[in-house]
């Protein structure tokens, strides 16, 4: 049995442990700088626009997935974008990841956005199998120019 419910602000130290994991599995060189540990968390809970809600299986809390709907940065219409969704390593290859992406995906489209977006980081390719077991195809490669410390 899986469900999401709504990460809440007592949840602010469990939630960035969690997602410090996840950051981590992505990028082994993150480190979470000042500003992360101070606005990641408080800036999602504070834009109506987003959801963060926890995953939890069979009563346990088994990763988090953050989606929501922006405004086209051009069109006068809305984007649905699923930014994140981990689970944790032990909850994995049981349906839980694609159960709630669904879930994420049905209460999107309940916006009405012209397009539900979202990012796979480059070698992630269970990753990107689920997303494209659900209809999401890749149209673009997004390349980035890190600053350098001199």
């Amino acid at each position: 049995m899986v469900s999401m419910v709504p990460v809440v602000e007592a949840d602010r130290e469990e939630f960035l442990c969690i997602a410090v994991d996840h950051f981590s599995e992505l990028n082994p060189a993150f480190v979470p700088q000042t500003d992360w540990k101070q606005r990641y968390f408080p800036s999602i809970l504070s834009n109506q626009n987003y959801c963060l809600r926890w995953i939890v299986c069979d009563g346990k809390r088994a990763g988090f997935i953050l989606f929501g709907v922006e405004d086209h940065r051009f069109l006068p219409r809305k984007t649905g974008a699923i930014y994140e969704l981990y689970v944790l390593p032990e909850f994995r290859r049981h349906g839980v990841a694609k159960a709630c992406a669904l879930e994420a995906i049905r209460e999107l489209w309940t916006h009405s956005p012209s397009k539900i977006q979202l990012e796979v980081v480059e070698g992630r390719t269970a990753a990107a199998a689920l997303w494209k077991s659900l209809g999401f195809h890749k149209v673009t490669e997004r390349f980035v120019l890190e600053r350098s410390v001199p």
